[in-house]
């Protein structure tokens, strides 16, 4: 009877030593640290290369294992921001599997990072009084299917109240989803502070799914005129006239920004668009040979901008654009900014934006 608890105990023994060299170590990535560098951390006994790369380095760093099979780098302090990042293992592209914040997309799997600064910055979590972000679903007649969107309403915010209050109808960007406003642009956050420093007015901000991939969806402006405007309007106490609607959105949602405001300047008397993709059949049909009202536009647009920052992609044929409608003589304002294609911009495009709509 001992010898066989004695084999036993050896099996237990041994499967529980197997087990522990299964299970990955309890690794902390990314740490951030006082003088903003940031350490990176993947674990993988059997990789050959893993490197890290990110919106806030020029190239992919390399990381190096140590025996124990943590791959680790840290990269220099790095400038106070929200920044996308990714590991490469074998040259296939992972989220950090430490890290719980992830890059709403469709396309790629990245996730986040926090550098804080020495102050709040307008995206940070503060301590004012906060909105509130709902998941809502819409019966969409134009598409035929229900669908989702999202709602952020202002801090005391009463359904059931006289006030009525202004709505920014904000697109996502090509292969981002719904979320992506909340989770990478911190758009809720955003509106709390600038509304608590009394920057901006009380609004509804309200996300929908543009559905872009694998190319924009042609029916997606009457998706948002006949379906998306009405519901929020049949269930929220807001301004039901065009002073009291704003649209705005990012990359392909700042092309479809300017096909949904600019073939509806009546229902629409703020258009804000940020680094927009505009090489779409909707946007060519809509503007090529296009000879508007100018006078009648430049009345019912309250706001009509254009951001863009001079190390996008995007930058020339967003100039273009621009020059387009300069030349149609639309009051358009544009922000040239520093950058590229990234949610840094856009989320300081946001924050112009609430300032401005609704004044």
């Amino acid at each position: 009877m001992n010898r066989i608890l004695y084999l036993l105990t050896i099996l237990m023994v041994a499967s529980l030593q197997a087990l522990a060299q299964q299970r990955p170590p309890a690794i902390s990535s990314p740490q951030v640290h006082p003088d903003r560098s940031i350490t990176f951390r993947y674990f993988s006994r059997n990789a050959k290369k893993v490197t890290v790369s990110g919106e806030f380095m020029k190239a992919p760093l390399s990381m190096t294992k140590d025996t124990s099979g943590i791959w680790s780098v840290t990269v220099p302090p790095v400038k106070p921001d929200i920044y996308p990042y990714s590991f490469w293992v074998d040259s296939v592209q992972i989220p950090d599997p430490n890290n719980t914040y992830i890059f709403a997309n469709e396309r790629f799997k990245r996730s986040i990072v926090d550098v804080p600064g020495d102050g709040p910055l307008v995206h940070s979590l503060q301590n004012v009084p906060h909105g509130k972000v709902s998941y809502r679903y819409y019966k969409s007649g134009t598409l035929g299917t229900t669908r989702q969107v999202l709602v952020y309403t202002p801090p005391g915010f009463n359904p059931n109240g006289k006030t009525r209050y202004p709505v920014l109808y904000l697109i996502h960007g090509g292969s981002d989803t719904e979320e992506t406003w909340t989770k990478v642009g911190r758009a809720n956050l955003i509106a709390d502070n600038l509304i608590a420093q009394g920057k901006a007015k009380p609004m509804l901000i309200v996300m929908p799914y543009g559905n872009v991939r694998p190319a924009p969806m042609a029916d997606f402006t009457k998706d948002m005129v006949n379906d998306i405007v009405p519901y929020i309007e049949a269930n929220y106490p807001v301004i039901k006239e065009s002073n009291g609607r704003a649209v705005a959105g990012f990359s392909v949602g700042g092309g479809q920004t300017l096909n949904i405001g600019l073939t509806n300047p009546e229902k629409f008397a703020y258009v804000c668009s940020y680094a927009p993709y505009t090489a779409t059949e909707e946007f060519k049909k809509n503007f090529t040979d296009w000879s508007p009202n100018a006078e009648q536009m430049n009345k019912q647009l309250k706001l009509f901008t254009i951001s863009v920052g001079t190390e996008d992609f995007l930058y020339e044929p967003v100039k273009q654009n621009i020059a387009m409608f300069e030349d149609n003589k639309l009051a358009v304002k544009s922000y040239i900014v520093p950058g590229g294609h990234t949610w840094m911009n856009c989320k300081q495009y946001l924050a112009t934006t609430l300032q401005e709509i609704f004044k």
